[in-house]
């Protein structure tokens, strides 16, 4: 629930930083309070810490899935889930992008990391440079998948046709949209029509109970101008065949990222289908700067 604090009066001469101090304090458990629940964390593994920022709609599992398992062999994995997805109760209120960053930080808190490379997917690209953003002293590099500086008029689109069929519970059309959008030319040229059909099912059938807040959310984001702020090793990776975020996205991403690396997957949004492909590129740009 967000908090207000009435002003009385200015501070005293001797004391001008007090009311700064106090104000900077309500602004940060504001931003944490409009999300009001503590996020469902799954640890794994042991090493240098990996922090992950999932997806809009979906959970850490569905996202990271087909990768964690390798990560975990040689780092920490700390796999929070956004409010409304998986076991994490949903907001009371909207959602903001300060108060994301700073919830899987609060995870990684919990799961007693001080620092870590976060690993964003799509929105949560956005949260992972946001998080680098507020907490520079705690991230350590950063991996940046199908991800987008703000949202181009076509995904602004799109979310809004998912926000549409939420509203409407239109969760047949809600499946038929996500795997238009998620899964890529290849993925979905090699399924057969009942492996098609099954697709639609699942996700029809699980849609998460915060999906509303999340594409909210993802229509609003812009972290350009948070961009030239980032100073740790980063790692941009693109799949071409993304029907969601644009690939063009992840370029003008990169290229806002001073020394930013860029990598490219063959691949449609929902980047689990080519983990092994994903995978080489995360591991390749960890070994590289002992992350």
């Amino acid at each position: 629930m967000p908090c207000s604090v009435t002003r009385a009066a200015e501070p005293r001469s001797g004391t001008p930083n007090v009311w700064d101090f106090v104000q900077r304090t309500i602004n940060t458990v504001t931003a944490m309070t409009s999300l009001s629940p503590v996020l469902s964390t799954a640890v794994t593994g042991s090493g240098p810490a990996l922090l992950l920022a999932h997806d809009v709609g979906t959970q850490a599992e569905n996202d990271f899935g087909t990768i964690i398992p390798a990560l975990s062999a040689g780092h920490t994995v700390v796999a929070p889930d956004y409010p409304g997805s998986a076991g994490t109760p949903r907001a009371e209120g909207p959602l903001t992008l300060d108060g994301l960053a700073d919830a899987i930080v609060a995870a990684a808190d919990t799961a007693g990391q001080d620092t870590f490379t976060v690993l964003g997917h799509s929105l949560g690209a956005a949260v992972a440079v946001r998080a680098a953003v507020r907490h520079p002293e705690r991230v350590k590099g950063l991996v940046l998948t199908a991800g987008f500086a703000a949202p181009d008029q076509r995904m602004k689109i799109t979310a809004a046709m998912f926000l549409d069929f939420l509203a409407r519970q239109d969760f047949t059309g809600y499946a038929q949209l996500a795997v238009l959008t998620a899964f890529g030319d290849t993925m979905l040229s090699a399924f057969a029509p009942e492996q098609i059909e099954y697709a639609l099912q699942k996700i029809a059938g699980s849609v998460e109970a915060g999906a509303e807040e999340q594409f909210t959310l993802a229509r609003t984001v812009d972290v350009s101008a948070d961009l030239e702020r980032i100073t740790v090793p980063t790692l941009v990776v693109a799949p071409v065949e993304d029907g969601f975020v644009s690939p063009a996205a992840s370029h003008a991403l990169a290229a806002g990222i001073a020394g930013a690396e860029y990598a490219e997957i063959q691949s449609g949004h929902l980047v689990a289908e080519a983990g092994p492909a994903w995978l080489e590129h995360v591991d390749k740009f960890l070994a590289a700067h002992g992350l």
